[in-house]
């Protein structure tokens, strides 16, 4: 814009008067250009495209005036900002008018210019419709190009005194009607004073901005006359944030309003638009996978490419195994065949197979399902973590859960402005609830959707069958010969001269349609009453099979955890709602039965239709196993002994995955069940005893209680439960149990409604309750603890019982005893039974203490070597620091490598023999016989000729514990400790070669030098390998083969 100006006045239009008398003055055209009124109004950029055009114009109109004063336009100037243009003109006054009369006569002019100008036509517009005015600038032009746009209202600055309000007015009133003017208000000292002028048009605004800005008025006081110069521009309508300031100071007005209007968007906007996607997730519309050219693509390409080799082949984990979830499919299917009025709950302990039960009978039905995992939703880490994993699940889109903090702050803001929460924020039982309303229409709409499809789909095949009868009876009649297409008359036309059409010849006898004869009429009223019923079972079926599915996936709470017991009862509520409203089949998985109390509560008109899972018989887990590992190719012969360890999983369907895992892996199945039982004891150590003391005080149970179950339930399979309760350390602790139960370490049944047993939480269990309970380090440490609780307990009964013999024996001494009582009394037979109970508490505290002292014996004994160990880990913290387990590590291996060599001195002969032996297989015959008998016959080796070989020298073994330190030094301490021997115990693998040879000393050091590098290798390897506990004799021994092996290369 700037650069155009800048043309323009470059370009402008100049001529200079050489009379001495010419003068010159600015003039102001209005409505040359568009009227700027904010930076987004594009009317401006018309002005821009016809500048060149109107000026043009108005520079030819201009010089048509000439005969005015001889007047001519020397400059223009364009304002477009305001519409208007600047003209700098030159003119000649007349010879009478004086310096003095210059104002009169530049009126004059105006007024003159302007009568010659609407005289002689419009002045140009930039919309080529009205014409603009000319104004004289009485003030002098101000050309800026700032971000202040035209406005109906003009500030004029006073740059001295005040100016009348009248004066003003009449100043003002000449371009245009004035709405008001506002007085001059206290401004501080040294700021100019100002008042606003409010035009009916924005058009008059601009001419009285650019014709008066800089306007000098002369007072009329003749004491001390003033000069006041008026700066004007223009003020917005509005004033900054006038309308936030007046919502912040009505805060009681503006909250509600905010709240309803918030309301009404999220109701009219985003709870439709949810409700939808909701219906999308459900419906597979944003899934890239149900498309059909996604289908046809996968169809034609990957899987045309791989062959065979995709798995259309499926193995089904209950197809022809699993006998026992026949009935539970059987029945889930006949609830999701009738129409919904309860809720499905499916209970069964973990690993029995509920999920792929379930995932079967949903694919067979082929209808959508909405799934719900509470497990997820449980480890949410914060209520809107929890929300947000609720509308995730659901297809609930957009949720805002970063508005709930916010939410919760207006409330706290509100309390303090009006003195009551504005009701923005919401409980996360409420929020949850209002994503299940939504969810409830998504559904609605699912259910709506299934049901015109299916509808659709009837009204489709009706027509395709009324089409096909069509077809029929058309074709039987061009059979017949009395079918006519009335269409071809209208091409061949009718009568004896055409041949495609009727003609006049009537149809004969043969060629009129029988009609056949009407039916009886009760026979038709029956048709129809079938037909009628028919199509209402069938509607009923249809309306069926429209409904949705909602599964509710690990409806429990976690162990130990109550904080989203709210989450499951507005689930439960929910899916109460959604069973006796007939919007959906909902089905609910939970690992425990006792969860049925919380549905039953939210439903408790009707009875739950409830579906039992449990383990299979041993029968169909080892067929189960069996299956799948012919399935996977692996021809394994279970034998009677694999069948009894695979008895001992039980039939829980995830350990018998696992062990078929394990099987395929390349174990074999007494390994892997083996693997799985030590597995199982790691974990319950962890889970039922916690990893430390600390650790176990969060525990919802304590370590006595744990023990307890442990050690009743190795011994036998099963248990009554109030046989287990009232005994010690339960006490009638139902808690305990019950969250033993919820963290399946154990499985409570039950019996006419009450509980009645109490068996292992998986049957794998038996065996590792077994095999905890025989660690005897563990068994003493747990019985330890155990004792001492008792102890503590019989202790604690002793003081009472003590407390009460002393206030008998006070109280026998005051007793007033009648001689025909023979001595007997209240007080004496109370003594004597809380003496009888002090006894038994006192021999049971004795022979408690007496168990004690075994235990810590045992414990005594298993914890020498770890007392040991501790020390020389303190050793080692003196050189390695943080290394010091490390270190000690190495250090036990190095004793065990010393173990190892003191072994092999032993052994020394049977190595001499070893070596002779590989010799011998490798065709050295010849030199074997210089130290051996060789016999001829299959046992090859006789009787040695010389002495064995000394293994372990002084030397050796000096050298040995001398560098056995080095190892406490990581990493470095230990390669040094290898090679500092491997360079004396590698040629001593040779010892042998160099006896059979008889090579003397100097010979041998010469052959040891030539191979100084491979001796040193070959020594610190097989070092190495001794250092390993045991296998390291082994290792010993291959050792020595290898060594034989080098020698016949030699």
């Amino acid at each position: 814009m700037l650069r155009s100006s800048r043309r323009v006045v470059a370009s402008a239009r100049r001529a200079y008067s050489t009379q001495a008398n010419t003068r010159e003055g600015w003039l102001y055209v209005d409505s040359v250009f568009p009227v700027q009124i904010a930076r987004w109004d594009f009317r401006h950029y018309i002005g821009i495209f016809r500048q060149e055009h109107l000026l043009d114009a108005l520079q030819t109109r201009l010089e048509h005036l000439s005969s005015v004063h001889n007047f001519k336009p020397l400059e223009l100037q364009p304002q477009r900002k305001d519409g208007g243009v600047f003209v700098r003109f030159s003119y000649t006054p007349s010879e009478d008018a004086g310096i003095n009369d210059c104002e009169k006569h530049l009126s004059a002019l105006e007024n003159a210019l302007r009568e010659e100008a609407n005289a002689r036509g419009a002045l140009p517009t930039w919309l080529g419709v009205g014409s603009g005015d000319i104004w004289l600038v009485r003030g002098s032009p101000w050309k800026e190009d700032m971000n202040r746009f035209a406005s109906t209202i003009v500030k004029f600055t006073f740059d001295g005194p005040d100016i009348q309000e009248q004066s003003l007015y009449e100043l003002c009133r000449p371009y245009g009607k004035i709405n008001d003017i506002t007085p001059p208000s206290v401004v501080p000292a040294g700021v100019c004073r100002s008042a606003t002028v409010t035009f009916h048009r924005i058009r008059s605004a601009t001419i009285a901005r650019n014709v008066i800005h800089g306007l000098a008025i002369h007072s009329q006081s003749s004491n001390s006359p003033t000069v006041t110069r008026l700066r004007a521009q223009y003020q917005r309508p509005l004033e900054t944030h006038v309308i936030r300031n007046w919502m912040s100071s009505h805060p009681k007005i503006m909250l509600p309003i905010i709240v309803f209007l918030l309301g009404s968007i999220t109701y009219t906007i985003f709870d439709p638009l949810r409700a939808f996607m909701v219906e999308a997730k459900m419906m597979d519309w944003f899934d890239y996978r149900k498309f059909k050219l996604y289908q046809w693509l996968r169809v034609n390409t990957l899987e045309r490419f791989s062959g065979t080799l995709g798995a259309t082949h499926r193995v089904d984990t209950a197809t022809g195994v699993w006998k026992e979830r026949k009935d539970a499919e059987a029945a889930v299917k006949a609830y999701l065949a009738d129409m919904p009025g309860t809720i499905a709950f499916i209970h069964g302990p973990q690993g029995s197979g509920k999920s792929s039960m379930l995932r079967v009978v949903l694919e067979e039905s082929g209808r959508n399902a909405l799934i719900i995992d509470c497990r997820t939703l449980n480890n949410a880490t914060s209520d809107s973590a929890l929300v947000s994993g609720l509308a995730n699940q659901t297809g609930y889109w957009p949720v805002f859960t970063f508005l709930n903090s916010m939410n919760s702050l207006v409330d706290l803001a509100s309390v303090g402005l009006i003195g009551q929460k504005a009701g923005l924020s919401n409980s996360v039982p409420d929020q949850l609830k209002q994503i299940l309303t939504v969810v409830t229409a998504g559904l609605k709409r699912v259910s709506a959707s299934h049901h015109s499809a299916i509808q659709r789909h009837i009204k489709q095949q009706e027509n395709l069958e009324a089409h096909r009868i069509q077809e029929a009876y058309m074709r039987r009649s061009i059979r017949e010969g009395t079918w006519h297409d009335g269409r071809l008359d209208c091409i061949a036309g009718n009568g004896v001269m055409s041949e495609l059409g009727v003609g006049d010849e009537p149809f004969g006898e043969d060629m009129i349609l029988r009609i056949p004869e009407e039916k009886d009429e009760e026979q038709t009223m029956a048709e129809r009453d079938h037909a009628i019923r028919r199509q209402k079972t069938q509607e009923d079926a249809e309306a069926i099979r429209s409904l949705p599915i909602v599964v509710i996936r690990n409806f429990a709470l976690t162990a130990g955890s109550t904080s989203r017991e709210e989450m499951l009862n507005v689930l439960a509520q929910w899916a109460a709602t959604l069973a006796e409203n007939h919007i959906a089949h909902v089905i609910v998985l939970s690992d425990n039965r006792e969860n049925a109390k919380r549905l039953a509560k939210a439903l408790p008109s009707k009875p739950l239709h409830s579906v039992a899972l449990s383990d299979a018989d041993s029968a169909s887990s080892l067929s189960f196993v069996k299956q799948k590992l012919q399935d996977a190719g692996i021809d394994v012969g279970i034998s009677g002994q694999a069948s009894r360890h695979v008895e001992r999983l039980g039939g829980r369907a995830s350990d018998l995955e696992s062990l078929i895992h394990k099987v395929r892996s390349g174990m074999s199945i007494e390994e892997a069940v083996e693997d799985i039982i030590s597995r199982g004891v790691a974990e319950l150590r962890k889970n039922a005893f916690g990893d430390d003391a600390d650790d176990a005080k969060s525990l919802p149970w304590t370590r006595e209680q744990a023990w307890k179950v442990l050690k009743v339930l190795s011994k036998a399979p099963e248990v009554g439960y109030y046989e287990l309760l009232v005994d010690f350390p339960f006490k009638g602790d139902e808690g305990a149990l019950r969250n033993m139960e919820h963290a399946e370490l154990i499985c409570i049944g039950t019996k006419d409604g009450r509980p009645s047993s109490i068996r292992p939480g998986k049957p794998v269990f038996r065996w590792v309750f077994e095999r905890v309970v025989n660690d005897k380090i563990f068994r003493a440490t747990q019985e330890l603890g155990y004792n001492e609780k008792q102890i503590a307990e019989a202790e604690g009964k002793i003081k009472g019982y003590e407390e009460e013999l002393a206030l008998l024996v006070e109280t026998m001494k005051n007793e007033n005893r009648r001689w025909w009582q023979f001595g007997r009394s209240a007080c004496r037979e109370r003594a004597r039974y809380v003496g009888d109970r002090l006894v038994t508490a006192e021999r049971k505290v004795e022979v408690l203490e007496r168990k004690n002292g075994e235990l810590k014996r045992i414990l005594a004994k298993g914890g020498v070597v770890t007392c040991y160990d501790v020390a020389r880990v303190a050793f080692c913290a003196l050189f390695s620091g943080p290394f010091a387990f490390v270190a000690a590590g190495i250090m036990v291996l190095s004793e065990a490598c010393l173990l190892v060599s003191f072994v092999s001195k032993l052994l020394s002969a049977a190595q001499d023999r070893i070596f002779d032996a590989v010799l011998l297989q490798q065709g050295n015959q010849s030199l074997v016989e210089r130290g051996r008998h060789v016999k001829s016959n299959s046992s090859g080796l006789g009787k040695s000729l010389i002495q064995p070989l000394n293994r372990l020298s002084r030397e050796g073994l000096v050298r040995y514990i001398v560098s056995l330190p080095l190892n406490s030094i990581p990493g470095v301490g230990t390669a040094l400790f290898l090679l500092c021997n491997g360079i004396k115990s590698g040629p001593a693998f040779h010892n042998r070669y160099f006896q059979l040879k008889n090579l003397d000393k100097s010979t041998r050091e010469a052959f040891v030098e030539k191979r100084r590098g491979a001796y040193t290798a070959f020594g610190a390897t097989a070092l190495a390998l001794n250092l390993v506990p045991v296998i390291g004799l082994l290792f010993n021994i291959t050792s020595t083969i290898g060594a034989a092996l080098w020698a016949n290369k030699l």
